[in-house]
């Protein structure tokens, strides 16, 4: 497993030492997976966009059946 640092301001962490229940790497950890999956699925919806923008839409009575035929 990876170690991140992360630089917080002291009253913040003066705050955080106020509840201490709360395991802070498991908050930071599940805040990176969140923010990581929302980053991919927007990349995979703009995948999508532009692969939609390249598909052809065929005129209206365009046979491709026909157009094998000849």
């Amino acid at each position: 497993m990876a170690i991140i640092t992360v630089r917080i301001e002291d009253e913040l962490k003066r705050r955080m030492e106020k509840v201490k229940h709360i395991k802070w790497s498991g908050v930071v950890r599940q805040a990176i997976i969140r923010v990581v999956g929302e980053e991919e699925a927007q990349n995979l919806a703009k995948a999508v966009l532009l692969n939609e923008r390249n598909v052809m839409v065929p005129d209206e009575g365009y046979s491709s059946a026909e157009v094998i035929r000849e």
